[in-house]
């Protein structure tokens, strides 16, 4: 660019030697200028990154953190927490983890709401965990922390396990890692029932907090005592509003399922039962965030019928795959909702067999639902897996006619005069590596495995126990749109429960899920929990230098 000529020899008429003040300030401006482009124009220029321009890179998380609902367990129950990040895991530093009850603020105070969408986490430094994993000995502990960890993991690779507080009123738990220990970290919360009132086994990965749930598969009919489990980690409280939806659509609700406050650091559970007179037997929950954030959970009993946990649904979808059907179920009830759409669903039904999927003729003849817009619809699938295990997939009768939904599927197992449920809910491929942290030897632990698409390869490695052991590992290939179950593997060695941990190898959109099965008092009591990615790796954007910004 040519730049004008400045005439800086001769002082304006009345000016004082040396040039005037103008003249010297924009003589000092052409020199920076010119040594900033000469800098940049003389400069070899960078090496070319290895990745292109602009594109992101993966990098591992370097805090994981999770909320657990109050356990469900009544008088007499028992529940049991493990956690564990996999011995693959790579994170930076020595990093800590730990799991601890819930506990309010310690000046008692309530907080005042924060804007929705706050970042999730502890509020106190003085009440976080310290580097070298154990509880920080001084301070007062943060909103969600009780100041003594119940569980401190020590290394990868290694679960650890601990019991909640007794009783009906033990809170939820909120669970934080870092560095090494944060990728993958998983909680699992296990609980079992032994009350002739309501026998079962209750299971539940533990979740992030967020600002926004659905839930389908619930119930406020007949023996229907389902609970929504709100547990607020942060410092501040939350204001939750409650929506309920069945055949018929919305449910009024008045003012019961508005405006509810968590204070931060405690636990509130709602019965479904008192924010409607409505008998339903199928409804979807949607839980909105106000501000603040929770963590939510729902909890399905029907009497002696069985009692767990109903998993959150995963973003309302067109194409949703319920993995985890065991063969020896007495029943299957798909529940479906179509949330947040104007539109009604025609949804094409398949189940995965060992081969791949087909399609089975239900009660109506045909092998279709259809799903009214903000309306719920039950499909009774008895046992059409023929006794095999398998997974339910949902896709649209019309491709070019998507319409997002959501899906459960409550199973039933049965011995004697004696059962349990479990209710499923729809999945996302385990991607890179999923784990589930509570399995157990002797068979009880089951894993089920449905490649979606094209056949897969996965590697399913069994931790070192809670009491010791040697990890091992198996390679499993599954035939496309087919299901394989197994026994899953277990540690050489050691006792107690162990993690699972599955890696796709080869091929994508595998699902998991697994079963803990065990029978006490004659009851089939059981449990399943779907496998999701641990998202240990985030997509950092690239950035590069640019000169140009000197200019603008």
């Amino acid at each position: 660019m040519k730049m004008p000529a400045i005439n800086l020899n001769r002082p304006a008429d009345g000016a004082s030697g040396g040039g005037s003040r103008t003249g010297r300030s924009l003589l000092a401006c052409v020199a920076v200028l010119a040594a900033v482009l000469g800098v940049a124009e003389l400069r070899q220029p960078a090496a070319p990154s290895a990745r292109p321009a602009g594109s992101a890179a993966a990098a591992q998380v370097e805090r994981t953190a999770v909320v657990c609902p109050q356990p469900m367990q009544g008088l007499t129950g028992t529940t049991q927490i493990t956690a564990i990040t996999p011995a693959g895991a790579t994170g930076t530093g020595t990093g800590s983890a730990t799991v601890s009850a819930a506990a309010a603020p310690a000046d008692g105070s309530s907080g005042s709401p924060s804007p929705s969408g706050s970042p999730s986490g502890s509020a106190s430094p003085s009440g976080s965990p310290s580097p070298s994993g154990s509880p920080s000995p001084s301070g007062s502990p943060a909103a969600g922390q009780s100041g003594s960890a119940m569980i401190i993991l020590a290394r990868p690779g290694v679960p650890v396990s601990a019991t909640a507080a007794t009783g009906d009123t033990a809170p939820g738990s909120t669970a934080v890692a870092t560095g090494a220990l944060a990728p993958g970290f998983t909680v699992t919360q296990t609980t079992t029932v032994t009350d002739q009132r309501g026998e079962g086994m209750s299971g539940v990965t533990c979740a992030p907090a967020g600002t926004h749930f659905w839930f389908a598969g619930a119930g406020t009919a007949g023996n229907r005592k389902d609970y929504l489990s709100l547990t607020d980690a942060e410092s501040t409280s939350a204001v939750v509003d409650i929506k309920l939806y069945g055949d018929q659509g919305p449910i009024d609700t008045g003012d019961a399922g508005s405006g509810i406050t968590v204070a931060p650091g405690t636990s509130q559970s709602v019965l479904l039962t008192t924010l409607t007179t409505s008998q339903t037997a199928d409804l979807a929950v949607e839980v909105r965030v106000r501000s603040g954030r929770v963590g939510a959970y729902l909890h399905a009993s029907d009497g002696s019928a069985g009692a767990d946990w109903i998993p959150a649904s995963a973003d309302p979808a067109s194409t949703v795959v319920v993995p985890g059907l065991p063969g020896d179920l007495s029943a299957a009830h798909l529940v479906v909702a179509a949330p947040g759409s104007d539109d009604d669903a025609d949804l094409k039904i398949q189940l995965s067999g060992q081969n791949g999927w087909f399609s089975p003729v239900l009660a109506n003849g045909q092998g279709t639902v259809h799903v009214k817009a903000g309306m719920v619809t039950a499909v009774d699938l008895g046992q059409l897996n023929r006794q095999q295990i398998s997974a339910v997939r949902l896709t649209p009768s019309d491709p070019s006619h998507p319409t997002p939904v959501i899906a459960t599927v409550r199973v039933d197992r049965s011995s004697n005069g004696k059962s349990d449920s479990a209710w499923i809910t729809g999945a996302g491929p385990v991607g890179k590596r999923a784990t589930v942290a509570d399995s157990r030897a002797g068979g009880v632990s089951t894993l089920l495995l449905t490649a979606t698409g094209d056949a897969a390869t996965v590697r399913v490695t069994a931790s070192a126990s809670t009491g010791g052991g040697t990890p091992t590992s198996k390679d499993v290939q599954i035939p496309a749109g087919g299901t394989v179950g197994l026994a899953s593997p277990e540690p050489a060695g050691g006792n107690g429960s162990f993690g699972l941990t599955v890696e796709t190898t080869s091929g994508s959109g595998v699902v998991a899920a697994r079963m803990l099965a065990v029978n006490t008092d004659n009851v089939p009591m059981f449990t399943i929990q779907a496998l999701q990615d641990d998202h240990s790796f985030v997509q950092v954007p690239q950035t590069q230098q640019d000169p140009g910004v000197l200019l603008h």
